[in-house]
């Protein structure tokens, strides 16, 4: 395993989440979450299926209606916030299963990206998303759903920051991706970091989760169980045990 990141000090949150509680219909699925994301870190949440990972991310996009509670963006309320709207404070998420349109070009879903944000150095941010995807300007008039699977990740990851997001959500970028791919994007994902985009990882991927988190949650039927340090949850045999299935 490879040096953990240095810890940081989250003392004016990016990304604050209070007492989150939401769900679909009358079953409430998240209760209680808090949690926090500083500007330039990486934040791990984790757990089983069913814990509540994914609703949590689709309620900080404005997809899934909040029964309570509070999420605050760079000292904004967005708890009601539309999902345009919280795309326009820059906080873009990268959804479960990538859900790329499959029927436009590879070009067509990045310039996609950039409809609601980052419109003014479209291209600029064009020539990056390229520039980290060597494999996407192979495939630019290629409809998006006769892509690979990692593939098809990338290209969701590049539409993702075609929005120029000051934090980004990825919601298990390495789902279903061959072992090889799963090493290439969490080193993406690092390298993204280290330019400034701080990143909430959603992820079952626990052990290459914790290798480049600076802090984590852990979510048990949709209440945090453990938050802290990386090695701290390492640490602990039970909470790895009970968890993480480590």
């Amino acid at each position: 395993m490879s040096a953990m990141p240095t810890p940081r000090t989250v003392v004016a949150p990016l990304l604050e989440v209070r007492d989150l509680r939401a769900g679909y219909g009358a079953v409430e699925v998240l209760r209680g979450v808090s949690l926090a994301v500083g500007a330039g870190e990486i934040v791990a949440l984790l757990g089983a299926n069913g814990a509540g990972k994914s609703t949590l991310a689709n309620t900080l996009s404005g997809l899934v209606r909040r029964f309570g509670g509070a999420v605050r963006f760079d000292g904004r309320d967005l708890s009601d916030a539309a999902a345009a709207s919280v795309v326009d404070a820059g906080l873009v998420q990268v959804p479960e299963g990538r859900r790329v349109f499959p029927n436009l070009s590879v070009r067509e879903n990045l310039l996609l990206g950039a409809y609601r944000r980052g419109r003014a150095r479209r291209d600029a941010n064009y020539e990056r998303v390229l520039g980290l995807f060597p494999r996407l300007r192979e495939r630019l008039a290629q409809a998006a759903g006769t892509l690979s699977g990692g593939e098809q990740q990338m290209l969701a990851i590049g539409r993702g920051l075609m929005a120029e997001p000051r934090l980004l959500v990825l919601d298990e970028p390495s789902l279903g991706l061959a072992p090889v791919i799963v090493d290439e994007m969490f080193a993406l994902i690092r390298a993204l970091n280290a330019e400034g985009t701080g990143i909430l990882l959603v992820e079952q991927n626990v052990a290459q989760s914790l290798e480049i988190a600076h802090r984590a949650y852990v979510l048990e039927q949709g209440a945090v169980r453990f938050e802290g340090l990386p090695d701290a949850l390492l640490a602990n045999p039970d909470l790895k045990r009970a968890y993480l299935g480590l």
